[in-house]
């Protein structure tokens, strides 16, 4: 499983529960945000790690760099640029919002 499947397989957990979605979310206000994500995707069989992470943010801003030629009036809004672990929690708190209304 690579390491966009892991992050799509922990959002959906994170979802469907509240004190996982709550650890994870809880992170950003840890020494090492980054590190705690990873360890809480560990324990629970996900074997994230922070290179992983980080690499794959960079690989997918710059895709979508590509295909956007650059920028552009039709450019998508990029909010958290190469931070998966950001994109997740922003993504993550998104769901929940919407869940909750």
């Amino acid at each position: 499983m690579d390491v966009a499947e892991m992050l799509e397989q922990l959002h959906r957990m994170a979802v469907r529960n509240g004190a996982l979605r709550k650890r994870l979310l809880s992170t950003r206000g840890t020494a090492s945000p980054l590190k705690e994500f990873c360890r809480i995707a560990q324990e629970i069989g996900l074997p994230l790690y922070e290179m992983d992470i980080i690499e794959f943010g960079e690989a997918s801003y710059a895709a979508m760099k590509r295909s956007t030629n650059g920028g552009g009036e039709n450019s998508p809004q990029l909010c958290y640029e190469d931070d998966a672990y950001e994109l997740f929690l922003s993504e993550l708190e998104e769901a929940c919002s919407y869940e909750q209304t």
